[in-house]
């Protein structure tokens, strides 16, 4: 942490400065330090929307050494797997996909500029900071690519730090990784392993007990471009949807079928885990929406496509 400079970054609060204060709560200290530092993490260094502000990047790196600490709240032995889940949440604000070099160049062309910005951003007070997003000049939205941009480049180290955890002795370590690794393999960097890795996750999903674990891994492995098609048979419901949800089966009959039946009763997705938890991926989204936006976005897509048979 001694190794970043924090005085010029900022958080979802304003400047950064008691960011190291909380990380280092997740290390020991009080109760209370502890259950304020882990809200610090996830909801002042990631943004709502999902996205990355400019402390994400140097915040992520911390979290994946945490990974390897003893020393990482010893009362709780899930803790490692929130920080696999951190990794996630910062690989998905990381899917730049090929806009990451028109970004860059974005970036690099205004980086006076936006240094700039960013030291009267953190000098202004709270309601004077509120405005600098409506200035004008569009600096604020460039220095949040940016940081989306330092989280893009920071993904094949995240990667490699959260590899190891695909073969660990816990379940559902082993299903936090695999969320992880779904989303920072997208990265180009990481175009060659891919197909292992998805043969590897393959192999957790059909190895996988709790339903909740094993349509997290089948996620993971739609988020890569893998074929989920083998779950959509999936005796659970929520295993079955989480499939049919792969980008990759848009327009495939069987899995658009599983949509409409899933969306069929309110909430049949969400209800269908009971009192598990529902896939990683999907916890912070209302999953009837997800399945209802999801089967719309594909209807209108097949329309738009369709041969006009009018004439």
């Amino acid at each position: 942490m001694d190794d970043v400079d924090w005085s010029g970054l900022f958080h979802a609060l304003g400047p950064a400065g008691d960011t190291p204060r909380h990380l280092a709560a997740l290390l020991g200290g009080s109760d209370r330090a502890f259950v304020d530092g882990y809200s610090h993490l996830w909801s002042a260094t990631l943004r709502r929307d999902g996205k990355a502000w400019p402390v994400t990047a140097p915040t992520a790196m911390i979290a994946a050494t945490f990974l390897d600490d003893p020393s990482l709240w010893p009362d709780d032995p899930t803790m490692a797997d929130a920080m696999l889940a951190y990794l996630y949440a910062v690989g998905t604000a990381a899917d730049l996909g090929d806009g990451a070099e028109e970004i860059r160049a974005r970036v690099e062309g205004h980086a006076p500029q936006l240094r700039a910005w960013t030291g009267d951003y953190l000098a202004a007070e709270p309601g004077a900071r509120a405005r600098m997003w409506q200035d004008g000049t569009g600096l604020g939205e460039l220095v949040l690519d940016q940081a989306a941009l330092a989280c893009f480049d920071l993904a094949p180290t995240l990667l490699r730090r959260a590899l190891p955890y695909l073969t660990s002795e816990r379940s559902g370590r082993r299903t936090c990784a695999a969320a992880a690794i779904g989303s920072l393999a997208r990265h180009p960097f990481a175009s060659e392993q891919r197909p292992a890795l998805l043969a590897q996750l393959a192999s957790m999903a059909r190895a996988a007990g709790p339903a909740h674990e094993r349509a997290t891994i089948v996620v993971a492995i739609g988020d890569l471009g893998g074929d989920t098609r083998p779950w959509l048979s999936d005796p659970h419901a929520g295993v079955r949807g989480s499939a049919a949800l792969a980008p990759a089966l848009a327009g495939d009959d069987t899995a658009d079928h599983v949509l409409r039946e899933l969306a069929r009763s309110p909430g049949a997705f969400n209800d269908s885990f009971a009192d598990m938890a529902p896939p990683l991926q999907f916890q912070s989204k209302p999953h009837l929406d997800l399945l209802t936006s999801e089967l719309r976005r594909r209807t209108d897509e097949a329309a738009a496509t369709a041969p006009d048979t009018s004439a």
